[in-house]
C-alpha cells in the first residue's frame, strides 16, 4: 500500500429495478472535489502514466469495463517512496481510489469492451477558465521513464 492513497470498495446496492452506489460521501471522506469528468477507454488502451504537482485525483472505477491500476509513489519525504502497487478495480471490482500529489498514475482497460471511470479531481483543470499552466507531469510522453504500462 502506498502512503496517502485511499482505496475504497464500493458497494452496489441492488433491487429490482437495478442498482445504486454512492460514490462520494463528505461525511466519510474530507475532500472537496473541484470539477467532475467522465471517460471511457477503448479494450487495450492506456492512459498515463502522469502525476500531478497539487491535485488530488479522486477516481471512480465501478463499470463496465475493467482496469488494471499502477501507482508509484515519487515523494521524497513519503514513507512509501519508490513504491509501486497494481490493483484491478472496474466491474468486477467497483473501487474509489484517491491519488495524492507526486503519485505517479495509470491505468489500462484489460476488459474486452470500454471501461468507464469517473474523476472528482480537487483542482479544475487548467485553472479557472483553464487559462492556468497544466499541472502534470507526463511520463508517458518520455521514452526514457522508470514508469512503464
Amino acid at each position: 500500500m502506498i502512503n496517502d492513497v485511499i482505496i475504497k470498495k464500493i458497494n452496489k446496492y441492488e433491487d429490482e429495478r437495478g442498482w445504486l452506489a454512492e460514490l462520494y460521501r463528505s461525511d466519510e471522506i474530507n475532500y472537496k472535489p473541484e470539477m467532475v469528468y467522465f471517460s471511457a477507454t477503448k479494450p487495450g488502451v492506456v492512459r498515463g502514466p502522469h502525476e500531478h504537482v497539487y491535485q488530488l485525483d479522486y477516481f471512480v472505477f465501478i463499470g463496465p469495463g475493467d482496469f488494471e491500476l499502477h501507482l508509484w509513489d515519487r515523494r521524497e519525504n513519503s514513507q512509501t517512496n519508490g513504491e509501486y502497487m497494481k490493483i484491478e478495480v472496474g466491474e468486477k471490482n467497483p473501487t474509489l481510489v484517491i491519488v495524492p500529489p507526486g503519485v505517479v498514475h495509470g491505468y489500462k482497460c484489460i476488459s474486452k469492451i470500454p471501461a468507464y471511470s469517473i474523476n472528482l479531481p480537487n483542482k479544475l483543470y487548467r485553472g479557472k477558465k483553464k487559462a492556468e499552466e497544466l499541472d502534470e507531469i507526463r511520463w508517458e510522453k518520455n521514452a526514457e521513464s522508470p514508469y512503464k504500462i
